[in-house]
């Protein structure tokens, strides 16, 4: 079962999932990093950039989702290092900084809340991220060109390219693909049909949605559309 609520930390998303037993889960590439809490142990989720496909055991999982671009100036981890990866967060932190924080996470009411009130605490410490992220993000899940975004930030490309490479993981191109998808599903799930879903969303036709699903989420879309 999986429960998902608003976070306190602006942008973020808290959830819980305790996964049917021997049944794999998916979990879609988003433009975000996550701090996860799962049998007592911190890790970090990198962002992905194709499906990432999670075991079939049923014990419990706890997360933080971070906005895109965000985590980051939390985590102080730069995306690209953890890139389509699952990281115990003691292998880029110091052992006791993480003893501490885990600690915290497992004395409290529950996991997720305790994940909560470290992210904040992370937040506080950190102070805010470059508000610019923010924008290409906004650019880009409204449908604009890399080029176009560029310009309307007053970027080079390699600007942009670069600050994206820390921020998100990879180039600005896959974050617009990602995005892309996740603008699809959303319209999908609520019944729009395929080819209105394609336009809508800033595919050329409904065959380059199809690719694009199947490349990204490794299912043709009807058969992820029916699993939950």
């Amino acid at each position: 079962m999986y429960a998902e609520r608003a976070g306190r930390l602006p942008g973020s998303v808290v959830w819980t999932s305790t996964p049917p037993l021997f049944q794999p889960g998916r979990v879609l590439p988003d433009g975000c990093m996550d701090l996860l809490w799962h049998d007592g142990r911190l890790l970090v989720a990198g962002p992905d950039t194709r499906a990432f496909v999670t075991g079939g055991e049923r014990s419990g999982w706890a997360g933080i989702r971070f906005f895109p671009g965000t985590a980051p100036t939390f985590l102080g981890v730069p995306a690209r290092e953890v890139l389509d990866r699952r990281v115990e967060l003691a292998d880029l932190w110091s052992a006791g900084r993480v003893r501490r924080l885990t600690a915290r996470v497992n004395a409290a009411a529950d996991p997720a809340r305790g994940l909560e009130e470290v992210a904040l605490g992370l937040a506080a410490d950190a102070g805010a991220p470059d508000p610019l992220l923010g924008e290409v993000v906004d650019a880009l899940d409204a449908g604009r060109t890399v080029a176009a975004t560029a310009d309307r930030l007053e970027l080079g490309a390699r600007q942009l390219h670069r600050r994206c490479l820390g921020a998100f993981g990879y180039g600005p191109k896959t974050l617009g693909r990602v995005l892309r998808l996740q603008r699809a599903l959303r319209l999908a799930r609520r019944g729009m049909p395929y080819a209105e879903t394609a336009a809508c969303a800033g595919y050329a036709d409904q065959a380059h949605l199809a690719r694009d699903v199947r490349e990204l989420a490794g299912l043709p879309l009807g058969e992820l559309l029916g699993r939950r």
